[in-house]
């Protein structure tokens, strides 16, 4: 029983790590699906976290924090936006250049503003988006198997874990059951056909990004004011671009993408649970190599260990209207 109570816990750390991975991952399926790569999204959870962190330590209201990750990850979608798909600009370079924005900014504005190093002060539980408990999480607790299975697996999560896995249901209704869609996907694949229908290209791909800063603000707000109390200079370590490879691997599909980061999400729960912990035949672990197991699992899966992935035809490519 011992056993199975540390294996839930595992599993229960695991949907926790999971759920900012799982943010950013759709946020990019929404931009990429219709031609627009962003390599910003590190950046743009990274300035959503600060926004986050930020303004629940002024206001101390955590709505507000949402709403302030969300606003600020939008307008940088938005500047990503205006590069690549007005000006045909590098979509790369526009991206990477976000990245490097907000962890220059996320550091100056804190260090001015806090005085802490760069980081926010440590956000009281009135300010952050608390652990929910189910109805009759306390009531069957202590019943065998099924107890421990709902009340630390099923309940006991904030609403934005709910809300992350809510979302690949509902992206999967929207990629593939809506007119939005299909013509999201449309416009990733052959922009000129779409053209051609008398639609949009350009504000196709916007109504794309707008989706992706907002998915990523939330993931932002997750990790400031839902997994962590406040914001912390690089709190978002990677998290965007192991987001990516998860994105590529699932080959931009939202449920395999759920599944690809709960795979990262696993491995990272491992890594901290294994910490200090001497293993049969090998003696204890370097923290170091544990902490580098999600990044060492993104190089195999990019190497090409996940058979052909094949991105979306018009992906990367600035349209140009055909006169």
């Amino acid at each position: 029983m011992e056993l199975f109570i540390t294996f839930i816990q595992l599993f229960d750390m695991t949907i926790r790590l999971s759920a900012p991975l799982l943010l950013a991952c759709l946020a990019g399926l929404y931009s990429e699906r219709a031609g627009v790569f962003d390599i910003g999204l590190e950046g743009k959870m990274l300035a959503g976290a600060f926004a986050a962190g930020a303004v629940a330590t002024w206001f101390g209201s955590a709505p507000l924090a949402l709403a302030a990750a969300v606003v600020v990850s939008i307008a940088l979608s938005l500047v990503h936006g205006f590069a690549s798909i007005t000006h045909r600009g590098n979509q790369i370079v526009s991206g990477v250049a976000i990245n490097f924005i907000a962890a220059g900014t996320t550091v100056i504005l804190g260090q001015a503003w806090f005085h802490q190093g760069g980081r926010t002060p440590s956000l009281p539980n009135s300010a952050r988006f608390t652990p929910i408990n189910l109805p009759g999480a306390e009531a069957v607790r202590d019943v065998p198997i099924l107890g421990p299975i709902y009340f630390e697996l099923i309940s006991g999560h904030s609403i934005l874990v709910y809300l992350a896995f809510l979302l690949v249901p509902f992206t999967w209704w929207v990629l593939f059951r809506t007119r939005f869609g299909l013509r999201l996907r449309a416009v990733g694949e052959n922009p000129a056909a779409v053209d051609t229908a008398g639609i949009s290209v350009s504000w196709l791909r916007y109504r794309a990004v707008i989706c992706c800063g907002l998915l990523c603000g939330v993931a932002g707000a997750y990790l400031a004011a839902a997994q962590g109390a406040g914001f912390v200079k690089d709190m978002t370590a990677g998290k965007g671009y192991i987001a990516l490879a998860a994105l590529i691997f699932a080959k931009w599909r939202p449920v395999q993408a759920m599944y690809a980061c709960l795979l990262f999400g696993f491995l990272d729960a491992l890594g901290i649970r294994l910490q200090g912990q001497p293993l049969p035949l090998i003696g204890e672990v370097p923290v170091q190599l544990m902490q580098a197991l999600p990044y060492v699992l993104t190089i195999i899966l990019l190497a090409g260990f996940i058979g052909k992935a094949i991105p979306p035809k018009a992906g990367g490519v600035a349209y140009v209207k055909e006169r």
